[in-house]
């Protein structure tokens, strides 16, 4: 496995482990000289060479920084991938796949992406003369209708953000080499201990290193993983061309993160699970959108390409914009805060939120209602959750 600026540290043979113990081991030692367990934070910008031109792996750590290493190893391991790179959001990995691309190339993607990721494609790289399709990702005969002659890049989310879709990654990845077009995978929502579309035959898997994979709500970083040597050059060259690199503390803080992921993903999907059809019987719910209900029509799919439906859940209440509104102003365990994967619980309405890029009527069009709520749920008591929602219906819907 390689990554980074340098060859990490890691297991002899890294495939030879179960996630449960890449996570806490792979891309990392106890320190040579001091012994220390944990990644020691290099908090350095530059490093001494031993002659002009000849350095021990690290020169700038814009470039490269021996805790940014270690984690892009951890990273690439947990994908099932060989290369790593970690940027200092999500929206600058995004931006990084981007660059790949050129004046008059075309781009697939589904219309119902995170807000950001419509907001970068739409508002900055169509200034470029970059155009983008927007599609239903579950009809993959309508992926494929809309791949042209120029089509560069086929981007998708899933499940998506916030209306809970699930993409068929094998159907969509062929359909995407058979244009010879690249595949990119957003797999923010089901990290690589349910998904890891590389499997299935993604080319490049995107990460929010915020949300899960960090996992407690104290840091913003991205992350890149793929298979193939000639992109992973590519996105280090724009990783150091552009700058968008994660500090040392991030890279350390997202470390401990991933260390205790599997045991936090299996509460954040037991609560989801539980709240999900806790919710689909509810007079005040219209609809749940949760791929682990068995009438969610991407359940199939999912249950055959993730390992468990995740802690992300969505549903419209039988309610206008504004008592929408203060239903999730009146959540008392649920806080309301965009963002989501940490261990509290966080509630959100994505119309004047996390969508509110998105034009109202292409919203509306996108099945993005006025009374849709979406949730992370957190691994809190799942019975203070529901009790919450509850006592926060009662006050903003009766």
């Amino acid at each position: 496995m390689t990554c980074g600026a340098a060859d990490p540290v890691v297991m002899d043979d890294d495939d030879a482990f179960r996630f449960e113990t890449r996570s806490i081991h792979a891309g990392q030692a106890p320190d040579e000289e001091t012994g220390a367990l944990m990644t020691p934070i290099h908090a350095n910008s530059t490093y001494e060479q031993d002659a002009p031109g000849e350095h021990r792996g690290y020169e700038y750590s814009r470039t490269g920084n021996p805790t940014r290493t270690d984690l892009e190893a951890n990273l690439a391991s947990l994908e099932g991938g060989e290369y790593g790179r970690a940027f200092s959001s999500g929206m600058g990995a995004i931006n990084t796949v981007l660059n790949l691309l050129e004046s008059g190339d075309h781009v697939v993607t589904g219309e119902d992406v995170y807000g950001g990721t419509h907001r970068i494609f739409t508002q900055v790289y169509e200034g470029y003369d970059v155009e983008f399709t927007f599609v239903d990702m579950t009809d993959v005969d309508e992926i494929d209708a809309a791949m042209q002659a120029n089509t560069e890049l086929l981007w998708l989310e899933t499940p998506t953000n916030p209306l809970m879709s699930v993409v068929d990654i094998a159907a969509a990845s062929d359909v995407a080499h058979d244009h010879g077009a690249l595949c990119a995978i957003d797999n923010t929502f089901a990290t690589p201990y349910l998904q890891r579309p590389l499997e299935h035959g993604a080319d490049i898997v995107s990460h929010s290193l915020t949300k899960y994979l960090g996992g407690h709500s104290d840091v913003v970083g991205g992350a890149l993983v793929t298979d193939d040597a000639d992109l992973d050059e590519q996105f280090g060259f724009y990783q150091n061309a552009v700058g968008a690199t994660p500090g040392p503390f991030d890279c350390f803080l997202v470390l401990r993160g991933t260390k205790s992921l599997p045991v936090r993903m299996d509460r954040h999907c037991e609560n989801a699970r539980q709240l999900a059809a806790w919710l689909d019987d509810h007079d005040r719910v219209d609809t749940v959108y949760y791929p682990g209900l068995e009438s969610h029509p991407g359940h199939e799919v999912a249950a055959r390409q993730m390992d468990d439906f995740g802690g992300m859940l969505s549903f419209e209440l039988d309610a206008t914009l504004e008592a929408a509104s203060e239903f999730v102003s009146a959540t008392q365990v649920f806080t309301l805060a965009e963002s989501l994967g940490g261990v509290e619980s966080l509630i959100e309405q994505p119309a004047p939120m996390t969508h509110a890029a998105i034009p109202r009527e292409e919203r509306l069009e996108a099945g993005l209602t006025d009374g849709l709520v979406r949730a992370s749920v957190g691994i809190e008591h799942v019975d203070d959750l529901k009790a919450d929602v509850q006592q926060a219906m009662e006050y903003a819907l009766d």
